[in-house]
């Protein structure tokens, strides 16, 4: 298994909950809305990119609209290898985390 960036793996986190709704300007409103922190479009453009390239995502375009001034937008949806990359992490963090304990706590004084 190949292990992801952090952007890729939140970005493709992000895709997965927006279901049909993935395309960019929604994926960046809703890592601000997680995160608390402000994402340029590039920094959601590449990771996108590199996802696709790794097939954990595959895009379409839509049909041209009237509010887009005719214009297409490029969706995306996750793929079976971007489900199964999604839950190798989440079982590879929940080790990790697991391993962790006792994290939260002072750490003891030499």
């Amino acid at each position: 298994m190949r292990l992801l960036s952090r952007s890729e793996e939140l970005v493709l986190l992000a895709v997965w909950n927006l279901e049909n709704e993935a395309s960019c300007l929604p994926i960046q409103q809703k890592l601000r809305e997680v995160t608390g922190q402000s994402w340029s479009l590039g920094s959601i453009f590449d990771p996108l990119d590199r996802l696709e390239r790794k097939r954990l995502l595959e895009s379409r375009l839509t049909e041209p609209t009237k509010e887009r001034g005719g214009r297409s937008k490029r969706v995306y949806r996750l793929t079976v290898l971007g489900r199964r990359a999604l839950n190798d992490l989440r079982s590879i963090q929940e080790t990790l985390w697991t391993e962790a304990l006792g994290l939260e706590s002072e750490p003891e004084k030499p």
